[in-house]
């Protein structure tokens, strides 16, 4: 058994976070059990049944949400009026601590895919007290370098597509920032532009990050093609918003979370990675790794961005490892 059977939620509201924002959370498994918290990738994906999954449900109070704009969250990124200026990192962070605080837990154990692991590493280096350990996979650190390898370098590697990808954008805005140009194209009052730089951006992903056919299908979806690829760009487009601390610059070249690895000093964490996961040519995972006191790496030969089944059992093992580890100070809701 690779991942535990299927469970409905037993609990599940909208959060008012603020700026005109309610977030969808849920709560599954063991209402008494050991507090975990699921961030989804993307940015705006959404949390799907399936992660629910990767918990023992007698052990864990498994928590999922859909971060702002994405999934069954409210407003849509996918609505053209929803105002972008108030999704950045530093939301969702203060969204996860509001969270919390609803759901009456004082440290819960952080489980985190792709840009999940981003937000996940960067609320356990601001927030170390209320993180009792971190379960990360597709592991990315939002880099500016991690983001001209995904838009550009991997054009050497898929040149037809990387050809397609280019001929979205207007000529002149080919040279620069390719993921705030294609933002630009999204925030267009023209539907038809938005929904041709969606597609565009879409057609990239799939290329470059061979996904299960689920993932693949959910681009079908004009309003969730869209939302998905006017937040990733809204993101990638702005250094993943990671240079927002006082007195911080927005130059996030050097990498803010590999910088400040060294503040995960006490939180125990696994990082499960693909061996072809394509931000390992940038040996991220492994500096990470090295740079975290506590950490441990599971390399998973011949997978990519999607660890497949051998990937899935390492997490299922790093949860069960870490159930027997008990947080105190929790409760459920009532």
């Amino acid at each position: 058994m690779s991942r535990y059977p299927e469970i409905e939620p037993y609990d599940h509201g909208m959060l008012d976070v603020g700026d005109g924002n309610r977030v969808y959370w849920e709560t599954s498994g063991n209402p008494h059990g050991k507090p975990a918290l699921v961030l989804h990738g993307g940015p705006g994906s959404t949390a799907g049944p399936g992660l629910r999954r990767y918990f023992d449900p007698a052990a864990y109070r498994i928590v999922l949400l859909d971060q702002r704009g994405a999934g069954r969250s409210l407003p849509p990124a996918s609505d053209p009026a929803t105002d972008m200026s108030v999704n950045t990192t530093a939301h969702l962070i203060a969204d996860l601590e509001l969270l919390r605080a609803h759901l009456g837990i004082e440290r819960w154990l952080v489980w985190g895919v792709s840009w999940g692991s981003t937000l996940g590493l960067r609320y356990a280096q601001t927030h170390p007290g209320v993180v009792s350990e971190l379960v990360l996979t597709g592991v990315a650190t939002g880099s500016n370098a991690e983001v001209t390898l995904l838009t550009r370098g991997l054009g050497t590697f898929f040149p037809e597509a990387h050809e397609r990808f280019l001929a979205a954008l207007p000529a002149g805005a080919r040279d620069g920032n390719l993921a705030a140009a294609f933002n630009r194209l999204l925030e267009s009052p023209d539907p038809e532009v938005r929904d041709r730089a969606a597609r565009a951006w879409t057609d990239w992903e799939t290329a470059i990050i061979p996904a299960p056919p689920g993932s693949v299908e959910r681009f079908r979806d004009p309003d969730f093609r869209l939302g998905f690829a006017r937040t990733v760009t809204h993101y990638w487009g702005n250094d993943h918003f990671l240079g927002e601390r006082e007195g911080e610059g927005k130059d996030n070249d050097e990498g803010v979370v590999l910088r400040d690895a060294h503040l995960l000093k006490g939180v125990p964490g696994t990082l499960v990675q693909g061996s072809l996961d394509f931000g390992n040519l940038l040996g991220v995972v492994w500096r990470l790794h090295h740079a975290w006191p506590g950490s441990e790496l599971v390399i998973v030969d011949g997978a990519g961005h999607d660890a497949g089944a051998v990937g899935d059992a390492a997490l299922v093992a790093a949860t069960d490892r870490y159930a027997r580890t008990s947080v105190p100070g929790t409760r459920p809701r009532t």
